[in-house]
């Protein structure tokens, strides 16, 4: 389990940063509803350190309050089952 939890955070971290890429270039960007499968998926703590260190998503209510929430959730989720 804590493989997967390192690999999704990963990836999402990667998914999170990579839409901040895209929006400086005004690029496609990722869509909020794949960001936020990959939270509920386990990621969610990948992609709060990535809104951090990145600036994105920030201003946006539901990733402010939401994400972090999240990213609780799944390191009690974690610690429950280590």
């Amino acid at each position: 389990m804590f493989v997967y939890l390192l690999f999704i955070n990963v990836i999402s971290y990667a998914v999170m940063a990579n839409d901040k890429r895209k929006a400086k270039r005004r690029a496609w960007r990722t869509s909020e509803w794949v960001l936020w499968l990959l939270a509920f998926a386990g990621g969610a703590v990948g992609s709060w350190v990535a809104m951090q260190t990145h600036r994105h998503k920030t201003k946006h209510a539901a990733f402010k309050y939401g994400m972090p929430l999240l990213a609780v959730l799944d390191l009690g989720i974690l610690a429950y089952f280590s």
